[in-house]
């Protein structure tokens, strides 16, 4: 099997693991990564002369790189969203416990004599 085969079923394994809804996040993370790193590895060893059956895949590649590349931007987007909502919950908890944290001090005098 040649580097650009391998390197077409690898992609068609990453666009299903981002596609699968049901995996968990962290486990959905490690086996992008994974694969990742095993298309990176395929594409160092891909070397010309190619055939015509590779020079077909290779068209279909460009476009299940353009998907690859909308499903990791997608990801992106939930994790800063789940970020973002994270860090505004623990302001807002922070706000509860201790309300006048965050008040102004204009107007306030202070005494340089102790």
């Amino acid at each position: 099997m040649s580097s650009v085969q391998r390197f077409y079923d690898l992609t068609l394994e990453l666009i299903s693991i981002l596609e699968n809804t049901k995996l968990d996040r962290d486990a959905k993370i490690n086996d992008v990564d994974i694969l990742l790193e095993k298309r990176q590895q395929e594409m160092a060893a891909m070397a010309p002369p190619y055939s015509d059956a590779e020079k077909g895949l290779g068209g279909r590649l460009i476009g299940l790189n353009a998907k690859v590349t909308q499903l990791m931007t997608r990801e992106k987007l939930f994790i800063q969203k789940d970020i973002k909502d994270l860090s505004v919950k623990k302001e807002s908890a922070g706000k509860y416990i201790n309300p006048y944290q965050s008040m102004a001090t204009d107007g306030m005098f202070y005494d340089k004599r102790k």
